[in-house]
């Protein structure tokens, strides 16, 4: 049976998701939850994943939920498809685990709650956003940029020189950051040099402008 994909199309989460997939190569149904609605807190969805999120998705009946988990998931099954995303040998395996905790406890938590502000809670709440407060919080995830600008001066990518899902799971906050006119990325040479050869993939280019299948 052909994976299914729940989500929203313009959900971070789900993109990357649906990047993963176009990565490995694996044809998807998609199967839109609106969000708008609030579909995902009806009782069928909350069945399969309780926590009433995208994205989740079956797979010929295996129901799995959280992002990140969905990407290894997928980047594991399909090792012999497609990008290698995750590293086989124990050393730069490591290192993509390590990789992949700065994305998610130091870039993430920043990314996503300037996003929130800026752009999601005006949208949901018709609230102005805070201008002192999303300068603030791009200060914050400036000072952790500087840190990834050293580290991407040694380095091609976040791991080593080969990309991985750690690099590809910054793409969603980034392209919507650039979106509201942050330059974060693009003031550090390093950084500019790494998530603009990210956002050229093709697997970003098909799933930037919201998610659709491919079966």
């Amino acid at each position: 049976m052909v994976l299914t994909l729940y989500g929203y199309p313009r959900s971070t989460c789900t993109q990357r998701v649906a990047m993963t997939l176009h990565e490995k190569e694996v044809p998807f149904t998609f199967v839109l939850v609106d969000l708008v609605k609030g579909e995902q807190k009806a009782p069928g969805f909350l069945d399969k994943m309780p926590f009433g999120q995208v994205p989740y998705i079956d797979d010929d009946g295996f129901i799995l939920y959280e992002s990140r988990a969905i990407a290894h998931y997928l980047a594991e099954k399909y090792a012999e498809q497609g990008t290698p995303l995750i590293p086989k040998d124990l050393k730069a395996k490591a290192l993509f685990e390590q990789a992949a905790s700065i994305e998610a406890f130091n870039y993430n938590p920043t990314a996503s709650k300037a996003v929130f502000d800026k752009i999601f809670k005006p949208e949901l709440t018709g609230i102005p956003a805070d201008e002192a407060q999303f300068q603030s919080l791009m200060a914050e995830l400036g000072k952790k940029l500087d840190i990834y600008d050293q580290i991407l001066s040694k380095q091609k990518y976040l791991a080593g020189n080969q990309v991985t899902l750690a690099d590809l799971s910054h793409l969603p906050y980034a392209e919507l950051l650039s979106q509201v006119g942050a330059k974060v990325f693009e003031e550090r040479p390093n950084v500019s040099r790494w998530i603009n050869e990210l956002r050229a993939r093709p697997s970003w280019q098909a799933v930037k402008g919201g998610v659709s299948g491919t079966a």
